[in-house]
């Protein structure tokens, strides 16, 4: 993350080295500092003069506006750093409170959607991109991240640097894959469109890679050439890899491996939804025997 110090005030650049220090992402500074940012402007004044009474009025004011439980206990977690890290200041936090977050089953595509969704995205470099997330379980922004040198297949996997909680893994490559991923791999090169040791799914600029949204641009719009009547993100592709997996029988701490999960319990919310494991279970009620 890289930001300026001319141009930054002394409080924001003691937030930033405060989570310099802590190790904190890109990703999560920049969220960070756009959450106290927001809550500024809410305030009127410079954050640091906040009282515990202006922050409860700011969670009351973003309840009001419709904040998903999600995105709210995101903007008081970094509210929370800035007040009790950078400003030493946890009484400020004493009346804004997380909220529960619904608990909601994934959505998951059938085989035969997950093909149409593929043939559907039209080009080799958005087929190639969207087997990958589906044959692998990849995550949008670990996809976007692969570069060619990723794919060994040698061992049959793909290496993944610096996946969500900034840890490294080995994602499963099958036969499949790797031939789509070779066919994608000519027709670029045979154009010019990718750099020895680059990106696998560069962007307009080879240079550059394909961005996390413009990939789920891309799933959107296979989905609805494909006419799928469902809510498809790139993490529905994800979604569905874990729970095929687990209606083939694969080991549940197995698959909690591939899909890089730090608690088993992730895992196991998509035995809820593996519905061909579900119909294998006989039901208790199918011995009783009735009454001689």
């Amino acid at each position: 993350m890289t930001h300026s110090t001319k141009t930054i005030s002394p409080l924001r650049q003691r937030m930033i080295e405060d989570m310099t220090l802590r190790k904190l992402s890109p990703k999560t500074q920049s969220k960070y500092i756009r959450a106290v940012i927001n809550f500024t402007r809410f305030l009127g004044r410079s954050p640091d003069t906040a009282m515990a009474e202006d922050l409860r009025g700011y969670q009351l004011r973003l309840v009001k506006n419709g904040i998903s439980p999600i995105m709210l206990n995101a903007t008081i977690t970094a509210l929370r750093f800035f007040f009790q890290v950078t400003l030493d200041r946890a009484d400020a936090m004493v009346k804004m409170s997380s909220v529960h977050v619904p608990h909601t089953l994934p959505v998951v595509l059938s085989r035969e959607e997950v093909a149409n969704l593929i043939e559907s995205a039209g080009k080799p470099k958005y087929q190639a991109a969207l087997s990958v997330a589906y044959g692998a379980g990849l995550r949008a922004s670990e996809v976007v991240a692969l570069k060619v040198g990723d794919i060994d297949s040698t061992r049959m996997t793909l290496r993944i640097e610096q996946g969500k909680g900034r840890k490294d893994r080995y994602a499963m490559l099958s036969p499949v894959l790797l031939e789509r991923l070779r066919t994608w791999w000519r027709a670029a090169h045979a154009k010019g469109k990718m750099l020895d040791g680059g990106w696998l799914f560069p962007g307009q600029n080879p240079i550059n890679p394909l961005s996390t949204r413009q990939l789920n641009r891309i799933c959107h719009a296979a989905a609805a050439a494909a006419e799928i009547d469902k809510r498809v993100l790139m993490h529905t592709l994800r979604h569905s890899y874990a729970t095929h997996l687990l209606e083939q029988k694969v080991d549940i701490r197995v698959i909690q491996v591939l899909l890089g999960h730090k608690k088993l319990e992730t895992t196991a919310l998509y035995a809820q939804v593996a519905t061909d494991v579900l119909r294998e279970v006989v039901s208790p009620l199918e011995s009783l025997r009735p009454p001689a």
